[in-house]
């Protein structure tokens, strides 16, 4: 090799890495999956791990759906897909809003994402410049302040009143908004907390920005798994659908995480715009897979209310057990597949009671942190596992807790 290869070898390559790269680097929630990959990594080697970090149903997808998809694959439904996504799970979701909301809904006005995080990221990047901001309620889904990172913009959070069953005050999202606010993103049922926006606020939200210019718009993905009361989507409250833009999907409701499917209901100059954007960066989502989604939503009444009512009695149990271990607190969740623990009692925040249940008890929760900053003393536990599975991590969560208050008093 000659002087001038050895030369070129030995030189370092210092290739430059994007802003948005950078910026996506500290992007998971201050460490707070760290606690949930350690768990992972422990129950590879066999460790007796109880996983409660993730929101993965442990359900098993509708069998009739999974034969759709088979027969949909079997039939040559691979190839590419239109953008807007296949016109027959468009019809059917249309019609499902239509009349969900009582008012008129075109196919058109809707886009097929590969998951609801997909959808929320290119809505937003239709939505914002970089430097312009997104009013968000805490605590919020975990996942959301990496696609404002990606995008470059300024989340600015209110704080839900937990004393409320984490309500939302009006007042408190219309004091976040500044001369940058461009959207307002609701979630409702909401990730974590379980809580769930009434037809009168989202109601008097849709009007005011409507009035500002500005877009409201709504995460509905849990919208099927609601307990006391059924869930009112923004569409069906909002007066004027001009600005509204509504994210909804599979994944929870119809245990479907792995199949990547979710959508956006908006108007159609949004959906154009959306379809543009989806089609310079995803090109379609499989052809198969939204067959068995049109399928999954057209023949699951009893399947969804097998889902409601086990989740009822899987949070009916944690909170039932939380209420019972001296230094834990909850409000009981009316939504979802979680439940958020107030642990500040046994002198720990969260992140620290998360590390150390894992390390002492080896059982796996989600640190607050993730959800914002107001939820440093919580812990989020996931109602992924059957009451059978759960008990015996419960068992581990009071003996470590309790550990803990023998040594506040030592």
């Amino acid at each position: 090799m000659s002087k001038r290869m050895n030369a070129i070898a030995k030189a370092p390559f210092t290739g430059r890495i994007s802003q948005l790269a950078q910026r996506l680097a500290g992007a998971d929630g201050g460490g707070v999956w760290e606690v949930h990959e350690r768990a992972c990594e422990m129950a590879a080697r066999g460790e007796p791990v109880c996983l409660l970090s993730i929101g993965d149903p442990d359900l098993p997808t509708l069998p009739s759906t999974i034969a759709a998809a088979i027969d949909s694959l079997e039939r040559g439904r691979t190839h590419y897909a239109p953008g807007r996504g296949e016109l027959s799970l468009r019809r059917t979701i249309a019609d499902i809003e239509t009349r969900s909301s009582g008012k008129p809904c075109d196919p058109d006005e809707i886009v097929i994402f590969p998951g609801a995080t997909n959808a929320i990221y290119s809505v937003l990047a239709c939505l914002l410049d970089a430097g312009e901001e997104v009013v968000v309620a805490e605590p919020m889904y975990v996942g959301y302040q990496g696609l404002f990172d990606a995008l470059g913009v300024r989340g600015v959070s209110f704080a839900l009143d937990p004393a409320r069953g984490f309500a939302l005050d009006t007042a408190l999202v219309q004091a976040a908004v500044t001369a940058q606010t461009r959207v307002i993103m609701l979630n409702t049922p909401g990730n974590p907390a379980g809580n769930m926006i009434g037809a009168g606020q989202l109601r008097e939200l849709a009007d005011w920005c409507l009035a500002r210019d500005i877009w409201l718009v709504c995460d509905e993905v849990y919208s099927m798994i609601t307990f006391e009361e059924a869930h009112t989507s923004l569409r069906k409250a909002a007066t004027v659908l001009d600005n509204i833009v509504l994210v909804d999907g599979l994944s929870k409701s119809h245990a479907m995480t792995g199949w990547r499917l979710g959508w956006t209901v908006s108007a159609r100059p949004l959906a154009d715009r959306l379809l543009d954007f989806t089609s310079s960066t995803i090109f379609g989502c499989c052809q198969f897979v939204q067959d068995a989604a049109a399928h999954a939503l057209t023949n699951d009444e009893d399947y969804i209310a097998g889902v409601r009512d086990e989740y009822r009695r899987r949070r009916d149990y944690v909170c039932q057990r939380v209420a019972a271990i001296r230094g834990l607190d909850c409000e009981v969740p009316a939504a979802g597949m979680f439940v958020m623990v107030h642990v500040a009692d046994t002198g720990l925040d969260g992140l620290a009671f998360a590390e150390a249940l894992l390390a002492q008890g080896q059982v796996s929760v989600l640190p607050g942190v993730g959800f914002g900053a107001s939820c440093r003393d919580y812990v989020r536990i996931s109602l992924t596992q059957s009451v059978a599975a759960m008990a015996p991590a419960f068992d581990r969560i009071e003996t470590f807790v309790a550990t803990l208050e023998n040594e506040l008093h030592d």
